[in-house]
């Protein structure tokens, strides 16, 4: 039996595969996102397609197609609350503090940021967490809201990143899908070579969503998109650079001789070597850039 080749198989853009699947283009993403809808590398590093089989494989299911849009259906805090039966109060309370993860937000009139929840995802945690739907909350739950945590936006980010990864097609796609959640200034903490930077930054993915007409809302938004916690940031330092390492690995990134040469690193101090110095540089620039792009509430 011949395996067909997912480079010459047949395959349709993204617009098109909501059409014969009958979603919403938000709705196909967020399908995509959840691994509902397998995708295949567009041609010659173009944007990635649905093939042909896997839309039949989809529609040739018996609850097509009221299954695979219950499957994606989002609802917001007042709906979520509704779902797992408490108050929209508590809800909020438990997705503060990390109990059911975003997978998408939009900005309202007010520029005020609304999160949305996978509907499935809801009904499930309640089935499997009855005793945090009454009663008092435990102790570390109470712990973690009088401190102000609110773990929305990290979360948020660290399903959007599982995706990015899910479909980086080597190395130096993780690790610009990495260097996305950072600023500029951390990125280069990590990544000295000027030419590297560059190919991360031409490889960078694009935003999640539209971007508004509004500077201050297009502002918020993209701030939500970087990492704000210190622990949240390092860990991406370290991921970014151990990624590189591989990059490297497996090519240079071009350079403009058209060698992709990388030129020896600097001779360091000793005890100012390797992963940890790169991750040390800037310490006190770092406190400040972890104050960017924390989500209002």
């Amino acid at each position: 039996m011949t395996v067909k080749d997912s480079t010459t198989a047949p395959t349709v853009a993204y617009g098109r595969a909501a059409q014969r699947l009958e979603l919403k283009r938000k709705e196909f993403d967020l399908a995509v996102q959840l691994g509902h809808v397998r995708t295949v590398p567009g041609v010659n590093g173009g944007r990635r397609r649905v093939a042909e089989e896997e839309i039949e494989r989809l529609r040739a299911a018996p609850d097509f197609p009221t299954g695979l849009r219950e499957r994606v259906r989002t609802v917001g805090t007042t709906s979520a609350a509704e779902l797992a039966s408490i108050t929209g109060d508590r809800f909020t309370k438990l997705a503060r503090t990390g109990h059911f993860t975003p997978v998408a937000f939009y900005l309202n009139r007010y520029r005020a940021v609304v999160w949305l929840y996978v509907a499935g995802e809801v009904r499930e945690f309640a089935d499997r967490h009855p005793e945090l739907l009454a009663g008092r909350l435990p102790t570390a739950v109470r712990a973690k809201l009088d401190a102000g945590q609110d773990t929305r936006p990290r979360n948020w980010r660290a399903r959007r990143l599982g995706l990015l990864l899910r479909q980086a097609e080597d190395p130096w796609t993780a690790a610009a899908a990495i260097a996305s959640l950072l600023t500029p200034v951390q990125v280069a903490e990590v990544v000295d070579d000027p030419y590297e930077r560059a190919h991360l930054d031409r490889l960078r993915p694009e935003p999640p969503y539209a971007r508004p007409e509004s500077l201050a809302a297009r502002d918020l938004m993209d701030r939500l998109l970087l990492a704000d916690d210190p622990d949240e940031i390092l860990w991406h330092r370290m991921s970014l650079s151990l990624t590189l390492d591989e990059a490297r690995a497996l090519r240079p990134a071009p350079r403009p001789d058209g060698t992709g040469h990388r030129p020896p690193p600097p001779q360091r101090r000793p005890g100012r070597s390797g992963l940890l110095a790169r991750l040390r540089l800037g310490r006190r620039r770092r406190t400040a850039g972890a104050g960017q792009g924390r989500a209002p509430e």
